[in-house]
């Protein structure tokens, strides 16, 4: 079974920047969907971004030009480069994985991102 394990997050004052990381372990082959979901206090979880094998992406209209997805296919891990942060991202970050046909949602641990002064 294929398990995720998040890491980056932290503190950050509004209009920093701050980058996570998530490992897929548990397969030998490519994970072909990867990415990154978030949870607010008191809201439902969104997608923010993913991204599959073959390099298609997809992304939030909240974070659009702020945030940027990419991955190391042969590690199996993706990257969500966070810039320009503002208070309203302030969330757990949680990294998801998939196939073509559906998320896993094995969830890892999460991340906490809080922008704050």
């Amino acid at each position: 079974q294929v398990q995720v394990v998040e890491s980056g997050g932290g503190l950050v004052q509004p209009g920093g920047s701050l980058r996570l990381s998530c490992t897929a372990s548990g397969t030998a082959y490519t994970v072909y969907l990867m990415g990154w979901y978030r949870q607010a206090p008191g809201k439902q979880r969104e997608l923010v971004a993913s991204i599959t094998s073959d390099g298609n992406i997809n992304m939030n209209d909240s974070v659009k030009g702020r945030f940027t997805i990419s991955r190391d296919g042969a590690k199996n891990t993706a990257y969500l480069r966070m810039d320009n942060l503002q208070p309203t991202d302030t969330a757990v970050y949680y990294c998801n994985t998939g196939d073509h046909l559906r998320w896993w949602d094995n969830w890892g641990q999460g991340a906490q991102v809080t922008v704050s002064l």
